[in-house]
């Protein structure tokens, strides 16, 4: 941490968090982890929401964010992102950013060592690490550390879907963005509208899967970046949107899951918050669908189970290399809902305006 800012003491730090949209058919996870961080008794500290679009409810939540800011989209690049995290920075002095969004995270690995000179700090993967878990690659690294995959295969043609049936891949297909949505697709036809839906949203390549038939299970947990794998939560899937998310879920131990992500861990010597997400098939055997480089939207429910694991990442920045995390409670349920924010005008000009909302009786000087 920068001389001029808390040092060691993470329970008074001040932490900036992306991603802090609530749409309701795929939350960012930025609120979840939000309210870990308010929720936690010991923490007095400052949180900080991050995010594109000045109705990310987030932004104006004050249950969860003390303050909120815009920043400048991923496709902006690294310079941007920098430039205004300074400006924030100036009047917030904050200590910690968690990153909670995909298509965010490589931005913010290339500025780390800037922020760190800044006296920021950040638990994240390296650029190998992250690509590694990337879907385009997901295959090959599985086969590697003997982890089940399902088939997959990155396309550029919607041709494939009129002769893969040929090719021996079966009607539903699960179809891909390259950083989020995915899509079950039953006729080629289907499978060509999802195809033009996710390039246009997402760009190319995109991502065919073969369907497993099971039940869904995640598992969000933190990588010690040598290998180690600490405070893993696990879920099983009980209600989803029409984009897949987990609209209800309830905690499980499932010892097959945990070694398989403890391969994974192991096998990226994963650094930071990660979500594995599975399929239990009928048969019993467990693939990999996804690992996603940060904490999942549902990630409130670690801390409603008794190992909250945004505190568990302060605390690892902090300096402590034993957490000594209680088990977390198998049976805990959540189930989302939505609900309406009641934001004055005036907060919503400040954010159009001047692009943030100050925590702290200063004047935005940011913008």
């Amino acid at each position: 941490m920068g001389s001029d800012k808390t040092i060691g003491d993470w329970r008074r730090w001040n932490v900036a968090v992306t991603g802090v949209n609530a749409r309701a058919e795929s939350p960012g996870p930025g609120c979840a982890v939000a309210r870990c961080l308010r929720e936690c008794d010991e923490f007095s500290g400052t949180v900080v929401g991050l995010g594109y679009d000045v109705l990310d409810a987030g932004l104006y939540a004050r249950d969860y964010c003390h303050g909120g800011y815009l920043v400048p989209y991923p496709s902006a690049g690294k310079d941007a992102l920098l430039e205004r995290i300074a400006q924030i920075d100036d009047v917030e002095r904050i200590d910690v950013i968690i990153p909670c969004l995909d298509a965010e995270i490589q931005n913010y690995i290339a500025i780390k060592s800037d922020l760190a000179r800044m006296g920021i700090a950040m638990l994240l993967p390296n650029r190998m690490q992250f690509q590694m878990r990337a879907k385009d690659h997901l295959g090959a690294f599985c086969q590697s550390v003997g982890v089940l995959a399902p088939e997959s295969k990155t396309i550029t043609n919607p041709s494939f879907f009129d002769t893969c049936e040929a090719e021996g891949w079966e009607y539903p297909l699960v179809i891909k963005g390259i950083f989020y949505d995915a899509s079950i697709a039953h006729s080629a036809e289907e499978a060509r509208i999802v195809f033009d839906r996710l390039v246009a949203e997402w760009g190319y390549p995109i991502l065919v899967q073969k369907l497993i038939k099971g039940d869904e299970y995640d598992l969000s947990a933190l990588g010690d970046g040598r290998g180690g794998m600490q405070g893993a939560v696990m879920m099983r899937k009980r209600g989803l949107t029409d984009k897949g998310k987990a609209w209800a879920g309830v905690t499980v131990m499932d010892d097959d899951i945990l070694d398989m992500a403890g391969k994974l861990v192991k096998g990226l010597s994963w650094s930071g918050p990660l979500e594995v997400e599975v399929m239990k098939a009928y048969d019993g055997k467990i693939y990999l669908i996804e690992i996603n480089p940060r904490f999942p939207a549902w990630i409130y429910l670690s801390h409603a189970a008794g190992r909250n694991l945004p505190v568990a990442l302060l605390r690892t920045l902090a300096g402590e290399t034993d957490l000594q995390l209680p088990p977390p409670k198998a049976g805990t349920f959540f189930i989302r809902y939505a609900q309406e924010l009641i934001v004055q005008l005036p907060e919503f000009e400040s954010m159009m305006i001047n692009g943030g909302i100050a925590s702290v009786e200063k004047l935005l000087t940011a913008s």
